[in-house]
């Protein structure tokens, strides 16, 4: 399913043109049935009060929710980086000729994985799935191969790293799968609309530029949300500095 926030660019002029022209209804509306009589203008401007509030505490949660998948996206690439590291240097106590396959499949695997996180062409990131998925598969055969010859408690230690390496793959892509749900995003759509229409409904005659304002701020504050909650389309994006590290590390051996 298309996440119709994965593009936080497009996102931010569709909300913009769509707050502003809310706000415009609400003016017509006020135009075609006059402006709001003294003895319901206090009941109006505590039911916009309170819109606008609670418009102010669903951006915040948001806000929060997003800023949170980031984090725990960026802390799943940190473990998958220790899990690898551990992996390749337990991979020192196989037999010579295994170590250094074993070695060879998991530098391998940490190119995939630093492309995984930088593409953002989907052709591509399908095709660099499926050399993981590959990598995983001959990865956990020759360990499992390898470690025949070990005592037990080596043969677990190896193969629960390796069994680390493949788990940490698969919080990671859960993490990127996390996402703020539609619905908390078509309620914030929903009810930023109807505050426009309360505030061009409110406002004075011939008040263009006024209009502009709620939409220009509202629409910024989505376009940043759906910036950092958009794992692989926003301009805030996880980068792999811990992966790049430990290949820098590993080549240069």
């Amino acid at each position: 399913m298309v996440n119709p926030v994965d593009h936080p660019r497009i996102f931010l002029v569709a909300s913009l043109l769509v707050f502003w022209f809310s706000g415009r209804i609400g003016a017509w509306w006020r135009a075609r049935h006059g402006n709001i009589s003294e003895e319901v203008r206090n009941y109006f401007s505590l039911l916009l009060g309170a819109a606008l509030t609670l418009l102010g505490l669903i951006i915040a949660f948001t806000f929060s929710m997003a800023v949170g998948r980031y984090d725990q996206r960026k802390n799943f690439e940190e473990q998958e980086a220790n899990a690898i590291g551990t992996e390749y240097v337990r991979a020192s106590q196989l037999p010579p000729a295994n170590s250094a396959k074993v070695k060879g499949l998991l530098k391998s695997y940490l190119d995939q994985r630093i492309l995984n996180y930088k593409t953002r062409n989907e052709r591509e990131l399908l095709q660099i799935n499926a050399r993981t998925f590959q990598l995983q598969t001959e990865m956990w055969s020759v360990a499992s191969t390898s470690v025949v010859t070990l005592p037990s408690p080596m043969a677990t230690f190896i193969l629960g790293g390796m069994n680390d390496v493949l788990n940490s793959q698969g919080y990671a892509q859960a993490a990127w799968w996390n996402r703020v749900p539609i619905g908390a995003w078509t309620l914030l759509i929903i009810i930023s609309i109807f505050c426009n229409l309360l505030i061009g409904y409110d406002a004075p005659e011939r008040s263009g530029v006024f209009l502009l304002i709620l939409p220009i701020f509202l629409s910024i504050s989505l376009f940043l949300i759906a910036d950092i909650e958009s794992p692989r389309h926003g301009f805030i994006l996880v980068q792999p500095q811990n992966l790049e590290s430990l290949a820098e590390s590993l080549h240069s051996q």
